[in-house]
């Protein structure tokens, strides 16, 4: 199976050279069958233990599954919500710089980041809590719904807030304005880490 094929890639392949529709592949885990559609256009991603049973059903090495995944990572997705344009020009160039093998993608509407999170796999959110009529501690709660292994990291002037965002299950908590320095300490503190990249400059 070729190194260079994603998670997604690498999984379609094995199907189809078993002769497999996605409906019987779901059947035999069992999950639905969009949970199959949406691994293999790498919108999402299955736990180790699926990988394991998928590996087994389509008798292909784990490995070659496990690997493939692994390299998903490398190029992480990143996305940052704040209804203030302002805030976000100044905030995502240094959130590129902290990550620079990532994919950083900014929203200024809640509305958006949840269309984007489910049809694509974030593993980084940095969040506003103040966003209009919309908080950044609801809107944290709605992407774990869509992703229960997202990062999410509060951003907000106001400390005060960090009691109410610590009570969920976010990564972190930074104070604005947005430093490199901050970004990367957040970065350590991950609950589902992923590589930054530095080890590529």
């Amino acid at each position: 199976m070729n190194a260079k094929l994603t998670f997604g890639q690498a999984l379609l392949y094995a199907r189809k050279r078993k002769g497999m529709s996605q409906q019987q592949l779901a059947d035999r885990l069992p999950v639905i069958r969009s949970s199959v559609a949406n691994w293999e256009a790498d919108r999402r991603l299955p736990s180790a233990t699926i990988i394991a049973k998928i590996a087994d059903i389509l008798e292909i090495d784990v490995a070659e599954l496990l690997d493939a995944a692994n390299k998903e990572s490398v190029c992480p997705t990143v996305i940052v919500v704040d209804d203030n344009p302002i805030v976000l020009a100044g905030a995502t160039p240094v959130i590129e710089e902290a990550l620079p093998m990532a994919s950083v993608i900014s929203f200024t509407k809640p509305s958006q980041a949840i269309a984007f999170a489910k049809e694509s796999r974030v593993a980084l959110a940095f969040l506003d809590i103040e966003l209009g009529l919309t908080n950044g501690i609801d809107l944290c709660n709605a992407l774990h719904e869509i992703n229960p292994r997202m990062n999410i990291v509060f951003l907000t002037a106001y400390p005060e807030y960090s009691i109410d965002a610590w009570n969920t299950e976010a990564s972190g908590f930074m104070v604005k304005p947005i430093t490199l320095k901050g970004v990367k300490a957040q970065l350590q503190k991950l609950r589902y880490p992923f590589p930054t990249g530095e080890d590529f400059l």
